[in-house]
């Protein structure tokens, strides 16, 4: 298996429209290892989409609990288990993550007995470990080690920017924050940045057509980055690849991938690719592999 990064789902926020972008969640596979990072609506689609086996599923990272991260954690699992998993799964996430397994497999209880019984499956709640982590050190396993940053994404607390290194090479998540200048030295050297960005003139298109405009504008400049930070992230960090996902706004006619493009070029003038729903991104120096659009 060649070292690659799928870009499931490319939008940020939990809301569906026609033909539209799904929410956030990524595919990493590194050093044999099938990772994935956010479970967003849809993370199962597009992990079959990419030819991912549903039965190789490995580790499972949540970066936070807001729904367009975690919507699909469950229902992933339950679905890989009808496909034939039979091996462990491991979940980390920040505190909170135990929880939400345990009451989805409450809410399936019916189903997981019956196909236990019926259909002769392990039992899926024996499968599963979840792991709650804080910062720093995550794991440290076969090579591959992981390690966590909180982040400014108020009011969410528990937050993390995730790390993955392996073999040399390394892939840096930012996760939904704030412009937040320390993110620059725990992305340093990094292959490929997967950083969060949102267009100021998007945002305010985007406000005046919802009822909670005033309230949605406060939350998303107080709790996300712009294009252009995430490139000033980038350049600090001295990163091989920026790579923006999680647009905000990433279904607006108006808003195409020449304006992300200039909005991060005022910034980051290397190598850069803008995310959309089912993209793959080598990581064999960082550079682009089949499928692939850069700037």
């Amino acid at each position: 298996m060649s070292d690659r990064l799928v870009l499931l789902g490319s939008k940020g926020g939990p809301a569906l429209r026609p033909r539209g972008p799904w929410p956030t969640s990524t595919l990493l596979e590194l050093g044999g290892r099938t990772i994935v990072v956010d479970c967003g609506l849809g993370v199962t689609r597009g992990l079959v989409d990419a030819g991912s086996s549903l039965k190789t599923l490995d580790l499972i990272f949540i970066t936070h609990l807001h729904s367009d991260h975690v919507l699909e954690l469950g229902p992933l699992i339950h679905t890989a288990w009808t496909a034939g998993l039979a091996s462990p799964v491991r979940i980390y996430g920040p505190p909170g993550t135990g929880h939400y397994w345990q009451c989805f497999c409450q809410a399936l209880e019916f189903d997981i007995e019956i196909r236990i019984v019926d259909e002769g499956r392990p039992d899926i709640r024996t499968l599963v470990t979840v792991e709650e982590f804080a910062e720093g050190l995550v794991l440290d396993e076969h090579g591959l080690m992981v390690t966590a940053l909180r982040v400014e994404h108020p009011p969410v607390t528990d937050c993390f920017a995730l790390r993955f290194e392996h073999d040399g090479r390394s892939v840096v998540f930012s996760s939904d924050t704030a412009f937040f200048p320390p993110l620059a030295g725990f992305a340093k050297e990094a292959d490929i940045l997967v950083h969060e960005a949102m267009l100021e003139s998007g945002v305010e298109r985007l406000v005046a057509r919802t009822g909670n405009g005033a309230r949605l504008r406060e939350h998303l400049f107080a709790s996300h980055s712009l294009a252009e930070e995430a490139g000033r992230i980038a350049r600090d960090a001295n990163v091989r690849r920026l790579v923006l996902t999680h647009l905000i706004p990433a279904d607006d006619p108006a808003v195409g991938e020449a304006d992300w493009i200039a909005a991060v070029r005022k910034t980051w003038s290397g190598d850069l690719t803008i995310a959309r729903d089912g993209l793959v991104v080598g990581l064999s120096g960082a550079k682009a592999a089949s499928g692939e659009e850069t700037a």
